[in-house]
């Protein structure tokens, strides 16, 4: 049995598309059972859709957040999902949802944590002076962008990189470090 992954997304979901396509290998730990997003209209979503996945989609506009994350929680659970990946979610959890899933989600974020946790990391690297950027796949906790690290990438940041070009390259690892993860992940 293969174990059931949920995607939450807000927006094209390359890395969902990533994690989709490397559960279509024989051999993939997990399936991947809902792709749901916080945006109707998340063109993540319409992938999904054309590849046979279940999708859900509510705007938590007008509902507040409990009543949103009660209903994406039960959405989750209908479709049997035992791991929640976050895959470019672009909404903080509340520490409910995060204890309601304590364990089984896990986030692919572009830095190297525990540096530039948030926004703008790529911008920031730079503007430190880093010699290196890339990414990381850690546990969500309650805390932003602070559980256990469980792989990371290393991205060079060449000379003239602006945020925009060392993102490129970022999401190029991304797309490779997320699915090797979870599905180590999964395998614990």
């Amino acid at each position: 049995m293969r174990v059931k992954v949920g995607i939450l997304l807000s927006g094209r979901g390359s890395n969902m598309q990533a994690l989709v396509r490397a559960a279509q290998g024989a051999d993939c730990p997990y399936e991947v059972a809902l792709v749901a997003s916080d945006k109707p209209d998340a063109p993540g979503l319409a992938w999904a859709a054309e590849q046979g996945i279940a999708t859900f989609s509510l705007s938590p506009k007008g509902i507040g957040k409990p009543a949103f994350e009660a209903e994406m929680t039960a959405m989750l659970r209908h479709a049997e999902v035992e791991v929640v990946a976050l895959a470019g979610y672009m909404r903080l959890l509340s520490d409910r949802f995060v204890s309601d899933w304590r364990g089984r989600i896990v986030n692919i974020h572009p830095s190297l944590l525990p540096k530039y946790k948030g926004l703008d990391t790529h911008a920031r690297a730079i503007a430190a002076g880093d010699a290196a950027a890339g990414c990381s796949v850690h546990v969500v906790t309650e805390e932003l962008d602070a559980g256990a690290v469980l792989g990371q990438a290393e991205v060079p940041i060449h000379p003239g990189d602006d945020a925009d070009s060392l993102a490129a390259r970022v999401l190029i690892e991304e797309h490779r470090l997320y699915p090797r993860i979870l599905s180590e992940f999964v395998r614990s």
